[in-house]
């Protein structure tokens, strides 16, 4: 699952072989990570969570890497990812997804279920894995909360990304973890809010007009400007790259933006119910 009320994917052996692979190909070619990703076209630091296993090669490294590298290399790189594909499941749709979500211009989230896991504070995050079912150990706990910690660095590291979020107003009203948790949220909320790269928005919690029927909508529009979508459920989870099929999630979330509170209006409701708490 994502990033929300889900946990975080566990490095699998295939990814770290694939990286593994990577790592060597590149060193053995005399080329740093530094000098490696600006010719394959992708950051230095997706690159290094591709060589750690992190993350999911996206498609086109392979290609990229052919002219980097050489084609001897380039078959031996491509035998790796063969493996890859055959145990594609729901660990690895995700693992894609947040390498689309590290090098996207732009990311929208509309969330019903949970605060979005780019914005959760560590009470909240630590709130959701200890009431996890079926139950983690402490030390799987902790792998979760440092992921998710991790991976919240986007928000930081990539400030000309523009992140929307549209959250549903019950999922502040709920007090996930206690009051306490809830107060760390509010103030972690206003405090993310401030960012000039960063627009929250509530959907109150009596409105009429709804466009998120459907549920849950991650967007990404890619540094080559396409749209990708990406959904979720129970035990299952999506990755959508057909125009035809993302067209109509670019329209809910349009509207969406329209229906919920505007950011000056969210920010006030935020400050109202933190100092009702």
């Amino acid at each position: 699952m994502t990033a929300d009320n889900g946990c975080e994917p566990e490095l699998s052996d295939s990814l770290r072989t694939f990286g593994a692979v990577l790592k060597a190909l590149r060193e053995e070619a005399g080329l740093t990570q530094e000098q490696f990703a600006p010719r394959v076209r992708y950051s230095v630091a997706y690159v290094a969570k591709i060589e750690q296993g992190k993350r999911f090669p996206p498609g086109g490294l392979l290609e990229r890497s052919e002219a980097v590298l050489g084609t001897a290399a380039a078959k031996v790189l491509k035998a790796a990812a063969r493996s890859l594909t055959r145990k594609a499941g729901l660990a690895s749709w995700f693992r894609q997804w947040a390498g689309i979500e590290e090098e996207a211009v732009s990311l929208y989230t509309y969330e019903c279920r949970a605060i979005p896991g780019l914005l959760q504070p560590e009470p909240y995050i630590r709130a959701i894995f200890e009431r996890r079912l079926p139950p983690l150990a402490d030390e799987q706990i902790e792998r979760q909360v440092a992921a998710r910690l991790e991976r919240q660095r986007i928000l930081t590291d990539r400030p000309n990304t523009d992140f929307s979020f549209i959250i549903e107003q019950a999922l502040l009203e709920r007090h996930m973890g206690g009051l306490e948790v809830t107060r760390h949220l509010f103030d972690h909320l206003l405090e993310q809010s401030e960012r000039r790269n960063v627009e929250l928005q509530v959907m109150p919690l009596r409105q009429y007009d709804h466009a998120g029927i459907d549920g849950l909508m991650y967007l990404a529009e890619t540094a080559q400007h396409d749209w990708v979508g990406y959904s979720e459920g129970q035990q299952s989870s999506i990755l959508i790259t057909s125009p035809k099929d993302v067209s109509p999630m670019l329209q809910r979330y349009g509207k969406l933006r329209s229906q919920a509170l505007g950011r000056e209006a969210t920010m006030s409701l935020l400050k109202q119910m933190r100092g009702a708490l």
